[in-house]
């Protein structure tokens, strides 16, 4: 007999449908083997496909690309919480998930506005990875180290809209991804993400990029409430304040399918 495995997909940190990043949501009521669940998200061949289970007064979370399982996703945590929201906790105005690497994680709820609550990533000056200039294709002014990503900051806007990486040689660095920034045009400070070591060239919008972006472009700027654009074919949109240790990342949710896996 057939598993049936109830999946969402929704669009996150946009409020018009197609646009932001797309991650789909399998609500669980037990784990299943790892292995399925790589299979799932390889078939669902997007940027992450995210998998909770419900506990007493929380939901354990885990995601994966189709090639990997991650550590921290924002914007498939954003879009959990969206699902469950609308489909499971009608009465509720927070979540809390337990995360297997990154710990407790939040979400808050404030009209059609989420607010994702993560650990702040620490970052330090460092030296680029070999080949990490040469795939990008430009270097920068500065150069940084979080937990998993390289952080590149450059000198405009344009200059971020303008790289057109190498992926084949990008994902050869030794780095999970590397995020690219500059003060924005029209918004405290713009992004692109590229992580082909994971199974993902451009990742359209990247909230986990954003525990990295905000505390820098916090100091930098002199603020701790920030708006910021990352600047994919799709675009996304994001609100970040740094609360200490912890980053809160806002933005908007719009439902695409609800559906059924057979396995």
């Amino acid at each position: 007999m057939d598993t049936k495995i109830k999946i969402y997909q929704a669009d996150a940190f946009t409020d018009e449908l197609f646009g932001g990043n797309p991650a789909a949501v399998c609500c669980l009521s037990n784990w299943l083997p790892d292995a399925l669940m790589q299979n799932i998200a390889l078939e669902n061949n997007l940027a992450e496909t995210a998998f909770v289970v419900p506990q007493s007064e929380f939901y354990e979370i885990r995601w994966f690309t189709p090639v990997t399982e991650v550590e921290l996703c924002g914007h498939a945590t954003l879009a959990s919480a969206h699902i469950l929201f609308e489909f499971y906790e009608n009465d509720l105005n927070e979540l809390v998930f337990k995360s297997r690497e990154r710990g407790v994680l939040k979400v808050r709820k404030n009209g059609d506005t989420l607010t994702l609550d993560f650990p702040a990533d620490k970052l330090s000056k460092s030296e680029a990875p070999k080949g990490l200039y040469e795939a990008l294709g430009a270097a920068p002014a500065e150069c940084y180290k979080g937990l998993t990503d390289y952080m590149l900051v450059y000198n405009s806007e344009k200059e971020i809209i303008s790289l057109n990486p190498d992926f084949k040689a990008l994902g050869k660095v030794d780095s999970r991804g590397a995020i690219v920034t500059a003060k924005g045009d029209k918004v405290d400070f713009v992004s692109r993400f590229f992580a082909p070591q994971s199974g993902i060239d451009e990742d359209p919008v990247t909230g986990s990029a954003h525990t990295t972006l905000t505390p820098y472009w916090s100091q930098k700027l002199s603020r701790t409430k920030l708006k910021a654009i990352q600047l994919s074919k799709r675009k996304g949109y994001l609100e970040c304040e740094l609360k200490g240790d912890r980053v809160e990342i806002s933005g908007k949710v719009r439902t695409y399918l609800t559906g059924e896996i057979y396995i």
